[in-house]
């Protein structure tokens, strides 16, 4: 079985097809929220803790790091995030960036082993990140798009999802740290193409086995109800084979347990009991 295995100060996380999925927690990210993006570029990180634990008591068990709002010094503020985070949760980090000196930097203080969010097929984003992940022996996210931009079909999607293992094994990263993206789009500017995203995933799933993530909210920008449409897609996702999604467990972390325990990835539905429970007490307090 591929596992992809993470590593938080004292924690381990795999990932495996067959194993209950891992939630990786998005909140981290300034996208979309403004007062965390002004916090941010006045330097202020007290956020951070704040949704680094909310996040780990909802179920999610890798944290995605994200500090790119407009005017932000990622290279100086992304660690100081990470460290920030790790000192809070024993969790492993996603770190989350297009700047590769801010990956760098950001691995350098990551205590135990790293998930780079992330690199796609472009030659020159290949070039860039891929000696990163190498040289700090993480694991990374690769999105199924290319120079030609985002493919069309489920086929293309696997095609470029092959070049990237290509080469990820030219810098001795090996197809079992190579989390793959099938790609999320709005099904509100185009209803074909979460279709296309469950078919490339399990393309990738049946021809190359190696473990996936998405970004699951991504599908409902622009829709009305979108937690709901969140929660139905991360089960359509799961069940086409992406067993490690993005997504928000405040909202969505007990119905991704609802899954793994339908699918029977939940021993005696224990992991969705204690959800459960972790639900009320929050709601409780």
């Amino acid at each position: 079985m591929m596992e992809t295995v993470l590593r938080g100060p004292s924690s381990e996380v795999c990932i495996g097809p067959g194993l209950p999925t891992v939630i990786i927690g998005e909140r981290i990210n300034p996208t979309g929220r403004k007062s965390f993006s002004a916090e941010l570029q006045a330097g202020d990180l007290s956020r951070v803790a704040h949704d680094a634990m909310a996040q780990a008591g909802a179920g999610a068990v890798v944290l995605d790091v994200n500090v790119g709002a407009a005017g932000v010094d990622e290279v100086a503020l992304l660690p100081r995030a990470v460290e920030l985070v790790q000192q809070t949760v024993d969790l492993p980090v996603s770190i989350d960036s297009a700047n590769p000196a801010a990956l760098r930097a950001a691995l350098a203080v990551a205590r135990g082993r790293a998930l780079v969010n992330s690199v796609n097929g472009e030659k020159a984003k290949l070039e860039a990140v891929l000696p990163v992940v190498a040289e700090y022996g993480a694991a990374v996210i690769a999105l199924c798009m290319d120079d030609n931009g985002i493919p069309a079909t489920a086929e293309q999607r696997l095609r470029v999802a092959e070049a990237i293992l290509e080469a990820a094994a030219r810098y001795g990263i090996g197809p079992e740290d190579v989390v793959l993206d099938p790609l999320v789009m709005s099904v509100g500017a185009d209803h074909t193409s979460g279709a296309v995203t469950l078919q490339a995933a399990r393309l990738i799933r049946e021809r190359l086995g190696c473990n996936m993530t998405a970004g699951a909210s991504n599908a409902s920008h622009g829709m009305p109800e979108r937690d709901l449409l969140n929660t139905v897609w991360l089960a359509l996702l799961i069940q086409a084979g992406v067993n490690a999604p993005i997504c928000n467990p405040l909202k969505n972390g007990l119905a991704v347990r609802a899954v793994d325990l339908m699918l029977g990835y939940d021993e005696w539905g224990m992991a969705y009991i204690q959800a459960y429970r972790a639900v009320q007490k929050a709601n409780a307090g």
